[in-house]
């Protein structure tokens, strides 16, 4: 049967301030919003996210990555123009388009669905206008006041990819890789720091093509839970042999819970990272 993995990540709390539109004047909104459950919450886009995936296989993996960005000349570069899957993790991985004309001038365009989808990240805590003033290069006066929007939070999102949907399925390892290790997230000028690696982490390995694991974590006061998670295993919805648990979320009482219905939990994420590539049905990348 057909082997799929889904993660569910939750990141750190830490400020995220996304500097876009900041100017003379400026009362841009620059974080973008969602409202849910009569709230509004921050959002970071699968863009982003892709960003910060991108820029960990150019210095990780640069010999097999394609699309490289300078940040010297804020420009993006590639060594093959016609793309390849089978030769580029990032051609492989994200997909790629290219809209041109044949010279009938008939559609012509080339173009790969990236087999890695990632979602957008949502704040665990809804935002509540936080905002932080400045001036440009320290001048005073009426249109040298610039606002960036803050929010003290930390963020959820989901990733799904099915191994065989890759040109070359060992890949999938190197995505785990680089989930654990996504400094930031963003792009061109709109860039801030983040850190966006696993605080805690769901991973499921299954033959179902359904998550099901999406939107697992959930604020409880100060501290992060996962009753949905745990409800699901409880249930029979998600089988405990599938699931891989780790993170800070290990040592709540949720962790020991899960831990008690089979599940693989772990005080580390990567020890979890390693212990679903040794579940995958695929050849580990050399």
């Amino acid at each position: 049967m057909t082997q799929h993995l889904f993660v569910t990540i939750v990141t750190s709390t830490a400020v995220a301030a996304n500097n876009r539109g900041e100017g003379d004047g400026s009362t841009l909104s620059t974080l973008q919003k969602i409202t849910r459950d009569n709230d509004q919450y921050t959002t970071v886009s699968a863009e982003a996210i892709r960003w910060g995936l991108r820029e960990y296989f150019q210095h990780n993996n640069e010999a097999a990555t394609n699309r490289t960005f300078d940040p010297d000349t804020d420009k993006y570069s590639f060594k093959d123009e016609s793309f390849s899957a089978q030769d580029y993790i990032d051609d492989d991985l994200f997909g790629y388009m290219d809209a041109k004309k044949g010279s009938d001038n008939k559609d012509a365009t080339t173009k790969r669905r990236g087999a890695l989808e990632i979602s957008r990240a949502i704040s665990l805590d809804p935002y509540w206008g936080d905002i932080a003033f400045g001036s440009k290069g320290g001048e005073k006066g009426k249109t040298s006041i610039h606002q960036t929007e803050v929010h003290c939070t930390a963020y959820q999102y989901s990733i799904a990819l099915t191994p065989e949907h890759l040109k070359d399925p060992a890949r999938v390892a190197l995505a785990l890789d680089a989930i654990a290790a996504v400094r930031h997230v963003g792009g061109n000028h709109s860039r801030f720091l983040y850190d966006f690696h696993p605080e805690s982490i769901v991973i499921r390995v299954t033959d179902d093509p359904s998550p099901w694991i999406m939107d697992s974590f959930k604020r409880l006061g100060d501290a992060v839970g996962c009753p949905k998670l745990l409800r699901l295993v409880e249930v029979g919805d998600v089988a405990a042999d599938e699931l891989i648990v780790a993170g800070e979320i290990a040592d709540t009482p949720y962790g020991e819970k899960l831990d008690q219905l089979g599940v693989k939990v772990y005080r580390g994420v990567k020890a979890a990272i390693a212990q679903a590539k040794s579940q995958l049905n695929v050849a580990q990348p050399t």
